[in-house]
């Protein structure tokens, strides 16, 4: 877990930022030294009751270790402790941030959006929605059954109406569905997802693109967790279709702190349209004196946001460009193999009954049993079962019809099931299966 030359290189870094202080007279902030220890000794055990998230053994939720120079650079800029809402808090990492979302931009064929950092996915797709409402006032949002839970809070939080669409046997938006609810005329946002949370699906974005072509919309993509992915190259048709024409939407969300090897809390939010910021436009007679140029907080609808984000996903961009064919887009890769080597596993099988192909890096399975009552016992089972062998999964509540598809020999008792659900984000997944897949075997007998 711990690499001792971070610490190392990090003391190093440390010495280089105080550097740019040496002219002032010398100050060095004073603390209880041993009591200091004897209290972060404490916090070392209280974190030992965690899972070991950053170990290929954890195979459960969407949890991510950050890349070291991420960690590193994060820790660092935790001595000036900027505050990215104006210039004269963050200066210098305002402007990694504004460098940042450029890049960003550039991997969905954006020149030029309006967008910055957030504190995750929900924050930064509640700016995305608060803008579609203010532009689309009392008109509907549409939304999966699948769509992250937290659209159909947003909404309710801003006051907007909201429908969820269902979804058809791949998990995905369902296309017809969504159509009749725009023939009512109600309609301002169609919110898309690229890679929902529970199973990885994609939403067919290029067929809503063409519903927009007939009634007038605003499409945004929750890309929250999948939207690193369009630079992989292992795609199937489907997801790769989508990523094709992820730019013709109007704003989208991307969390680095999922596939973008970032600590919590870093969501970003980005519009095509850079004509949005007079939306946030706003007066603060005390901020934005230091300079004419663009305040972050100017198109923010958070006040103090951390610097330390944008530093430490600067550093990591830096370090791993976001282009397709590098060491970045390798690692995301080699989680499209490992998901779909870890589905073809489990049909090879007897125990388990794997669920739709996985579109990115998301394997959701059944285990085998009389009726779907039992095998929700069984996947319950499975994972304590598990957990004790140090393999640790998650588990997905989901309609029956939807694993009746799969698994039509299990006898339909409820109307739920309970499946277990492996999320391979880690490049290390690959060359962990034998020893995933045997330790879950296991578990199950």
């Amino acid at each position: 877990m711990i690499n001792k030359r971070e610490l190392e290189l990090l003391q190093a870094a440390l010495i280089k930022l105080e550097e740019g202080t040496s002219g002032l007279p010398e100050f060095t902030p004073s603390f209880d030294e041993d009591a200091a220890a004897e209290v972060l000794f404490k916090v070392a055990e209280r974190m030992q009751d965690n899972y070991p998230y950053y170990h290929p053994q954890y195979a459960g939720q969407m949890l991510k270790p950050p890349h070291p120079v991420a960690r590193m650079a994060y820790a660092l800029s935790l001595w000036v402790n900027p505050n990215n809402h104006a210039l004269d808090g963050g200066r210098a990492s305002s402007a990694m941030e504004k460098e940042c979302i450029v890049e960003l931009g550039r991997m969905f064929g954006w020149d030029a959006p309006l967008g910055h950092l957030a504190g995750g996915g929900t924050m930064a797709n509640l700016e995305a929605l608060w803008v579609s409402g203010r532009l689309h006032p009392e008109k509907r949002v549409i939304a999966s059954e699948q769509a992250h839970y937290t659209h159909s809070r947003i909404s309710e939080v801003l006051g907007i109406p909201f429908a969820a669409a269902p979804v058809d046997e791949y998990g995905r938006m369902d296309v017809a569905a969504v159509e009749a609810e725009l023939k009512k005329g109600d309609v301002g946002t169609i919110v898309v997802t690229i890679g929902n949370t529970g199973l990885g699906a994609v939403d067919p974005l290029p067929e809503i693109l063409r519903l927009r072509d007939k009634y007038a919309f605003r499409i945004h993509a929750d890309a929250a967790y999948g939207g690193y992915f369009g630079i992989a190259a292992e795609l199937d048709e489907n997801p790769r279709s989508a990523f094709n024409v992820l730019g013709e939407v109007d704003s989208i969300v991307i969390d680095p702190h999922k596939h973008g090897l970032q600590p919590y809390g870093c969501g970003c939010v980005l519009f095509r349209d850079p004509s949005v910021g007079r939306l946030y436009k706003h007066d603060s007679p005390y901020t934005y004196f230091s300079s004419g140029d663009l305040h972050l907080g100017e198109i923010t609808l958070e006040c103090s946001r951390p610097g330390a984000s944008a530093v430490a996903l600067w550093a990591t961009q830096q370090l791993l460009p976001l282009e397709p064919n590098g060491e970045f887009a390798a690692g995301l890769d080699s989680c499209l193999r490992a998901a779909r080597m870890f589905w073809q596993k489990l049909h090879n099988g007897s125990t388990f009954t794997p669920l739709m192909r996985p579109e990115l890096d998301i394997v959701v399975y059944a285990v085998n049993a009389a009726t779907t009552s039992e095998s929700s016992v069984k996947a319950r089972q499975v994972f304590v079962e598990a957990a004790k062998r140090e393999l640790h999964l998650a588990l997905i509540e989901l309609p029956v019809d939807v694993v009746s598809r799969y698994a039509p020999e299990i006898d339909a008792d409820s109307e739920t099931v309970t499946c277990l659900r492996s999320v391979l984000m880690k490049p290390e997944h690959e060359n962990w299966l034998k020893r995933i897949t045997a330790l879950l075997e296991a578990s199950a007998v």
